[in-house]
């Protein structure tokens, strides 16, 4: 018994043609075509030798004549066989050639395309979609921030964008081509204010150039990733104007301060985070610098900061940091000691320059974000990992600009902003951990802040955010990609099914007592495996977006975007290693176009 199988998303009932009926059609019409050149090249050959013979119009009987040697060969006719049978060698030779070309641009998962979305299923990606909602909010400038290009054969394929009213999240694992086709691309393009946070300084780097061509560039580096020197500071309480604020601005020098996936005390975590936002609200009200919170920390008995919360009309606060004053030495310590874990980051040297004012002759302009949102500038916010990292700084930061944005686009007609403003939040789960993204995820969408959450692995965001924050952060963001990278089964089994099947159809035959029969059925695939989604090659990537069908696009790296040669020159400038990193990046893209070409003529 053998079995063969025609593929499609989906059938409602077996159909199609086998592969020797197939086979044998080919062969009709390969017989046909040499007996047209035949018949062609015999009547030419005539024609032009003058011959006078009566040529038979009916190709059989011309055919016929010819083998039983009633009608003469021409010479002419030789030579116009020869000559068409080098066009058509030539035909042939530079069908291959393009063949070859565009196995470059092709990939193994490439034929997966087919199963997926197109055309009208993924209209709400389309240019023209994202097009008619920048002309109905009047936002001059790029139409969105590019997802991709659809997967076609033979041709370049549609790019496909994202609004600016659509929230995106992006999956993908180490060196997969997340800033190079996402993050520089998007923050180049965007046609306002930009904020990004990183652990490293290629974003800076690529993007500094052309950001600074529309707008003023702020660069938050206190632990001197991008060797930037503190030429501006911001003052963390400026932020802090009442006790929710105080409490939001503890919950960032919390999160930022424990490892991921640390187990917290019940009582204590709560009560150090409660004691810092009111020592917070203390010395932003006495208008003290913000390492003034930490000296208090280091002195339980200090009842200073009570009398000024008492003096400023906040006496349940006020009540709350007495409470713990007044409480036995070992409960005491435990909460302060809480406390100051969560502080730790204001003991850094390196990083006081950035917060603080040096000084009575320290003229250095202050960041106000209230005044930033309403620019075209960028903002980029660095943090290492692990011991003094700024990490509560940058999240701080970054959440004070974005809510002065929000404050902004409420007084804005419409609700949103006039020119959106995108955050690109690169190693979000690491520099940037926001408790609270996920449940204002949707919401920013509708006031024209396009958030671009950048995470190596869906259990990274676990580690922040809980099984269930993930969860809402991922059914929150209109456009999720995954660019693989990834080798985690659940979420990888999980994003299989979200794909979806197509349908097989199989047939198979057999032979008995000299009879031959056939029989079909359907079976139902995945268009990708766990396997296929754990190997996704670079330079491709799932799409999934709301009322699209899920997508495979080609990623579009800067390298091959309209502003190549910007963002190069940016690289040149800001680099120390300038060009060894452009070499190593178009040296890349060739790879990737190498090994799709491969893996293309292994599958031929």
């Amino acid at each position: 018994m053998r079995q063969e199988a025609n593929t499609s998303n989906r059938r409602a009932q077996p159909a199609g043609s086998s592969s020797e009926s197939l086979m044998w059609v080919g062969f009709l019409f390969t017989g046909l075509a040499c007996l047209g050149v035949l018949y062609a090249v015999v009547h030419l050959g005539h024609k032009i030798e003058n011959t006078g013979a009566a040529v038979p119009a009916d190709p059989f009987a011309l055919l016929l004549e010819l083998v039983k040697g009633r009608l003469a060969w021409p010479g002419t006719s030789t030579w116009l066989l020869v000559a068409a049978a080098a066009l058509l060698l030539a035909v042939l030779v530079l069908w291959v050639v393009a063949g070859r070309k565009r196995a470059k641009s092709r990939s193994r998962v490439d034929h997966a395309a087919q199963y997926l979305g197109a055309g009208r299923d993924i209209e709400t990606l389309s240019e023209a979609n994202a097009r008619k909602f920048a002309e109905r909010f009047g936002i001059e400038g790029p139409v969105g921030v590019v997802v991709g290009e659809t997967i076609t054969r033979g041709k370049k394929g549609q790019r496909l964008f994202s609004s600016w009213e659509d929230m995106l999240l992006l999956i993908a694992g180490p060196r997969t081509g997340k800033s190079t086709s996402y993050a520089i691309p998007a923050m180049v393009e965007a046609p306002g204010a930009v904020v990004a946070t990183s652990n490293k300084r290629d974003l800076v780097d690529a993007t500094r150039g052309p950001r600074a061509e529309v707008g003023k560039v702020f660069v938050f580096d206190p632990q001197r990733i991008a060797l930037e020197e503190p030429s501006w500071w911001w003052n963390p309480l400026s932020y802090v104007t009442d006790e929710v604020k105080a409490a939001k601005m503890a919950e960032h020098f919390a999160a930022g301060s424990r490892e991921a996936g640390a187990k917290t005390d019940a009582y204590f975590d709560g009560a150090g985070k409660d004691l810092l936002a009111g020592l917070l609200l203390a010395a932003a009200l006495d208008g003290r610098p913000i390492t003034q919170v930490y000296t208090w920390l280091t002195r339980p008995t200090d009842d200073r900061p009570v009398e000024i919360l008492r003096d400023h009309d906040v006496p349940m606060i006020a009540d709350q940091v007495a409470g713990v004053i007044m409480s036995p030495d070992k409960q005491r310590g435990g909460v302060y000691g809480t406390a100051q874990k969560m502080a730790a980051c204001l003991t850094n040297r390196q990083i006081q320059p950035w917060i603080c004012r040096q000084g009575e002759d320290d003229d250095r302009p202050e960041f106000d974000p209230a005044a930033f949102v309403r620019s075209t500038g960028t903002l980029y916010s660095l943090s290492k990992e692990g011991a003094g990292t700024a990490g509560p700084l940058v999240t701080a930061l970054t959440v004070a600009t974005i809510e002065a944005a929000e404050e902004l686009a409420a007084q804005s007609p419409g609700g949103r902003l006039k020119q959106p403003m995108l955050g690109v939040l690169d190693e979000a789960a690491n520099v940037c951990r926001w408790n609270d993204l996920p449940s204002l995820y949707s919401h920013f969408g509708s006031r024209g802040i396009i958030l671009l959450t950048i995470l190596q692995s869906w259990s990274q965001g676990v580690e922040v955010w809980g099984d269930s924050g993930m969860k809402k952060l991922w059914s929150a963001s209109n456009v999720k990609m995954y660019a693989g990278g990834v080798s985690e089964e659940g979420f990888l089994k999980s994003l299989s099914e979200l794909v979806g099947d197509y349908d097989m159809v199989a047939r198979s035959a057999s032979v008995s007592d000299g009879k031959r029969s056939t029989s079909t059925s359907i079976q139902q695939r995945r268009i990708f495996d766990v396997a296929e989604l754990a190997a996704m090659p670079k330079g491709r990537a799932v799409v999934l977006a709301s009322g699209s069908r899920p997508v495979l696009v080609r990623t579009v790296p800067w390298m091959v975007g309209p502003h190549a040669d910007a963002v190069k020159a940016s690289i040149a400038r800001f680099d120390p290693q300038g060009q060894a990193t452009i070499g190593q990046a178009v040296e890349s893209l060739h790879d990737v176009a190498e090994a799709e070409a491969e893996r293309e003529e292994a599958e031929r």
